[in-house]
């Protein structure tokens, strides 16, 4: 696929007030993006990111309050950015919550049942067989979807869904049809708050305590290293392809390894 431009478009970026969203956000914006409209539950951290944003790149940012969890926020989010803006070229379902604990059932609104509903907005508005331009959907996922974090299986299953959503989503000939480039980024451990007082975010604290052990050993990447690749994975990126971001190295295109597995195990049962 030839390299995607990012000039003149406009980016939709869920969770985009703070940590890797904001990153995101400004990332677009470098690389010549039109627009870039933050959503976010944060109002006052979201205006002042968009402030800050505004000021270097010469308000181009927009913020929109938006609680990913809740089906009215997301369609008043959705529809005031198409009337602002009247075309929306691409989304990145960035927003998540990592917390395993109280706040589980809120998780899995947010990274699951909050994504698909952008998606299925975000289709049904570029789609060209329904008079659409086309357009770009990236979904964030996690290396957590690959592993079995026995500390976090809500979170690391939540980001599974991601996976396996996109990726049959994009089963030929969706792209055909409808111009719509469904891609997956998964950042590994990357130093944002998402990684702080991990023991407390488990739904066991035995299990918590552990997993505070483990990542004391685990060197992060940059924030700016994961949005640098998520820059490149829009650039470069197939439709239905998938991306895994760590260790501050550029994007890496897995798609053939989880293609190659999830084949073996079609293989088994059709």
């Amino acid at each position: 696929m030839s390299l995607q431009d990012i000039q003149n478009k406009t980016v939709v970026v869920t969770g985009g007030a703070t940590g890797l969203g904001a990153k995101y956000a400004e990332g677009f914006l470098k690389h010549g993006a039109e627009n870039v409209v933050i959503l976010d539950i944060a109002e006052d951290v979201g205006k002042a990111t968009t402030e800050r944003l505004n000021k270097t790149y010469g308000n181009r940012a927009v913020f929109i309050k938006c609680d990913v969890s809740k089906e009215d926020d997301i369609a008043k989010a959705f529809d005031a950015v198409v009337a602002q803006f009247k075309q929306i070229d691409a989304i990145v379902n960035n927003a998540g919550v990592m917390v395993d604990s109280a706040a589980w059932r809120l998780a899995c609104d947010v990274n699951w049942q909050g994504l698909v509903s952008f998606n299925l907005k975000a289709i049904k508005h570029m789609r060209k067989d329904e008079g659409g331009a086309g357009g770009t959907i990236i979904n964030i996922a996690s290396t957590g979807a690959f592993s079995r974090g026995n500390a976090l299986p809500i979170y690391c299953g939540s980001k599974a869904a991601v996976l396996h959503f996109s990726q049959s989503l994009a089963v030929a000939p969706f792209f055909e049809n409808t111009g719509v480039r469904v891609m997956v980024f998964c950042p590994g451990p990357t130093d944002t708050a998402l990684l702080h007082n991990l023991g407390s975010r488990s739904y066991d604290p035995k299990l918590g305590a552990a997993l505070e052990v483990d990542f004391a050993n685990i060197v992060s990447q940059k924030s700016e290293s994961a949005a640098k690749a998520l820059i490149e994975t829009f650039q470069t990126g197939d439709p239905g392809s998938i991306w895994v971001s760590q260790n501050d190295q550029p994007s890496l295109n897995i798609t053939e390894n989880v293609s190659s597995a999830f084949q073996s195990l079609e293989a088994l049962t059709y």
